[in-house]
């Protein structure tokens, strides 16, 4: 049987449990230089059937996001969470240990819900996972949506732009955790606070990223 049909086996075999280091608190599944997947090639991950495996990393703004939510609980304490593009979980398991009354973690991979339903149950708390694609959705009752690293590519960014602001408008508490990628909106954002985020240059061009946190403001 395929690693393909069995994607938690093969994200246990294939990455080690560690911490974020901005987020002590909070241990993933990561690929490390020392797991198989690190070392595997688009061309190995195509031939495998698998996507790129965005999960097993711990982004710089979803590390900025996450340490910015466990330090100021009051924002997801008894409310209703969404965590967008959720990819490792780690964001929505920070605002599960911070209170929040319930957290939908949505990404379109996979790999990615199951990673997230993992990281949940290593880390002791409740995070429901969806693969729906819900950008553009009407709110389902979220009190919050948390974005970490979402402004990599025009078209998605733009996409989702309107959405998190039509969402703002309605009273949602939106927040973007983003070292700086090319399209994160150049306005209609107000800086919440910044953290220097050591990362690696397999991922980044430089080996500390300065990464804000933002609220982004009713369109």
């Amino acid at each position: 049987m395929s690693e393909r049909r069995h994607p938690a086996d093969f994200i246990r075999g294939n990455t080690a449990l560690h911490e974020a280091p901005l987020i002590p608190e909070i241990r993933l599944h990561l690929a490390t230089e020392i797991v198989p997947i690190w070392q595997m090639t688009e061309d190995e991950l195509e031939k495998s059937g698998l996507p790129p495996p965005f999960w097993a990393f711990a982004w710089a703004g979803g590390q900025a996001l996450a340490r910015y939510i466990l330090d100021n609980p009051a924002i997801v304490g008894g409310k209703s969470v969404l965590d967008f593009g959720a990819g490792s979980g780690l964001i929505g398991i920070a605002a599960a240990k911070s209170g929040a009354n319930s957290v939908l973690s949505a990404d379109i991979d996979a790999f990615a819900v199951e990673a997230i339903k993992l990281n949940a149950s290593v880390n002791a708390v409740e995070v429901v996972a969806t693969v729906e694609d819900l950008a553009g959705v009407e709110n389902r009752g979220w009190d919050v949506v948390l974005v970490g690293d979402m402004c990599y590519e025009r078209p998605l960014a733009e996409r989702v732009e309107a959405w998190l602001r039509r969402l703002a408008g309605e009273g949602v508490e939106v927040l973007i955790g983003d070292p700086g990628r090319t399209y994160l909106p150049k306005s209609g954002l107000e800086k919440l606070v910044s953290y220097a985020v050591k990362t690696t240059r397999e991922l980044e061009d430089t080996d500390v990223r300065n990464t804000s946190v933002w609220r982004v403001l009713p369109g």
